[in-house]
């Protein structure tokens, strides 16, 4: 058997027919938990295995760079090397970087690091003084109208709702202020990479030709989350071209509020006439129970697919009502310190919520019941103090002449600043910053045999850029954004109560929807226990709440 058609051997049969159809334009209807990442990455492998595919002609595009570091290497385990994973903002980065300082002379522009920041010097020049909620409100209309491709006048002709404090036309002025101000200082931001990268590539036939000349062959991820934007780049990237695949699930768009349109993916077909559509539905993350639950959430929307269950049957799904906020995070705390005296491994329980203003009960409950918890999207792992240091530390040591097993050398370090091999009892700080280094220590464990020192913090540093973070032992906090691509064995979803999810402020059917796709991210994160609740309300004088209309569906 050749190695191409060995990469085969372990796919169901519609995996195998998307990694077999390699040419042409593909679209791939993923849905939750079907493998779409196995698929997407032995289709890339067995292209380059079979020939069709020279590896340095691919672009492999997505929108994290956690998920273009997993592409990376997943495509490494399978042996495949030299295709190009990446986010749409590296690529385009990547070449406005080597074409700046030819079609235009000079170096590129600096890098805007925060909106905020220069959009409160834009406001003191209008004599307005704006909170830090306002500030976030008016970056996040900046990027929805660049990511729409929409001017100013055009933005402005959209009568856009407006922050509390602030009238559409200020909202108007800020913008040009902001963007006179960036333009003096000599910056770009964020969205203005895409932009620039596809003005240049509109306007300079060479630049055009270099770029499609190196890049014949992509694969979009998440393609449900595509910006006019990002879209308007790929078919400039393209050109003539049609070699591309992109996979989605149109169920699973909840960035809208972004720019994101599910359009280009329900519209695939129609835009390329010669599509080859192909599904992957069948479910191998959840048990039966839940996808059943996750079905009926979404069944009748326009795209959804019906997701088969091929796990074994477990628990059916529960709904609790709480008389308050305060009173469902410790019912939820005393459910998951039983399932951690059961055995259950910390790290496979998360509990998933609508906005980060609901985190702080929660912690203070799993603290109070001696629960050992994270919340993702607060300080990256790598940014952490700890990890700063023990990895600053492990950088030293190969200077040195070090000997022996790479888990014995990597213990000492981490002994010297406060690591052993048995956790603390305490919870709090002193067990956060425990599990932080014993993260370090099980990524060393995991190490193929013979690892140097010297390859595993260079491993380190590869992770990092990446944000590749390791698995810590610790329930996990997050809100249900993000949590998108992740996956536990036990997920509590919290607050499912109207004017939380919905969100008070989801007013029309298209917001509702998006509240809808939002919970079903939730619900298809759990593979065998899920725990639905919600809350009457959160004390003193607010009024009650009733339990989220989505309730009623899912029985």
């Amino acid at each position: 058997m050749s190695d191409a058609a060995r990469l085969l051997e372990n796919l169901d049969d519609q995996q195998r027919v998307a990694a077999e159809t390699l040419l042409g334009p593909v679209c791939l209807l993923a849905g939750a938990g079907t493998g779409k990442t196995r698929a997407v990455t032995h289709r890339i492998a067995y292209g380059v295995a079979s020939g069709v595919y020279p590896p340095g002609r691919v672009m492999a595009l997505t929108f994290t760079a956690r998920a273009a570091g997993e592409l990376r290497s997943r495509l490494r385990a399978l042996g495949t090397e030299g295709v190009t994973a990446r986010t749409f903002h590296a690529s385009a980065l990547s070449q406005l970087n080597f074409f700046w300082p030819q079609v235009i002379g000079g170096t590129m522009p600096r890098l805007l690091d925060s909106k905020a920041r220069l959009l409160a010097h834009a406001a003191d020049g209008l004599r307005l003084r704006l909170d830090t909620a306002t500030l976030r409100d008016v970056a996040a209309e900046i990027e929805w109208r660049k990511t729409s491709r929409l001017t100013l006048a055009e933005y402005a002709a959209r009568n856009r709702p407006a922050p509390p404090s602030l009238s559409a036309d200020r909202v108007v002025d800020l913008q040009e202020a902001y963007e006179r101000l960036k333009d003096e200082r000599r910056q770009l931001d964020f969205e203005d990479v895409l932009l620039a990268a596809a003005g240049m590539i509109e306007a300079e036939p060479r630049v055009a030709q270099q770029v499609r000349e190196q890049y014949r062959f992509f694969v979009v991820d998440e393609y449900q989350d595509v910006s006019p934007l990002q879209h308007d780049l790929l078919r400039l990237w393209l050109g003539s071209h049609s070699d591309v695949c992109v996979v989605g699930d149109v169920s699973q768009t909840i960035y809208t509020f972004a720019g994101a349109s599910p359009d280009y993916l329900l519209g695939f077909g129609s835009e390329f006439s010669e599509a080859t559509v192909l599904r992957l539905e069948h479910n191998y993350r959840s048990t039966p129970a839940i996808v059943s639950t996750a079905n009926r959430l979404m069944r009748g929307r326009p795209g959804a697919l019906e997701l088969t269950a091929t796990s074994a049957a477990g628990p059916e799904p529960t709904t609790t009502a709480y008389e308050s906020d305060q009173a469902e995070a410790k019912g939820v705390a005393a459910s998951i310190a039983a399932q951690l005296a059961a055995g259950v491994e910390a790290s496979d329980i998360a509990v998933l919520f609508r906005i980060n203003a609901q985190s702080q009960l929660l912690e203070s409950a799993l603290q109070d019941a001696g629960v050992p918890y994270q919340v993702r999207g607060a300080t990256r792992f790598f940014e952490q103090r700890e990890v700063v240091e023990a990895i600053m530390l492990l950088r030293g040591a190969t200077v040195g002449a070090v000997t022996g097993p790479l888990e014995r050398s990597v213990g000492d370090v981490l002994s010297s600043i406060g690591w052993s091999a048995e956790p603390p009892e305490t919870a709090g700080a002193v067990r956060s910053r425990w599990e932080s280094l014993d993260a370090l220590m099980r990524l060393a464990r995991e190490a193929p045999e013979g690892t140097s020192l010297r390859s595993f913090v260079e491993d380190l540093a590869e992770r990092q850029a990446a944000q590749h973070e390791p698995t810590l032992s610790a329930v996990t906090l997050t809100t249900i954004h993000s949590a998108k691509g992740l996956e536990w064995e036990s997920v509590y979803l919290v607050g499912l109560a109207e004017g939380l999810l919905p969100l008070s402020h989801a007013k029309d059917d298209a917001a509702i929807e998006e509240e809808r796709r939002l919970l079903y991210v939730g619900i298809t994160r759990a593979r065998r226990s899920l725990a639905l609740s919600w809350a009457g309300g959160s004390g003193g004088s607010r009024a009650a709440r009733k339990p989220s209309r989505f309730l009623s569906i899912l029985g």
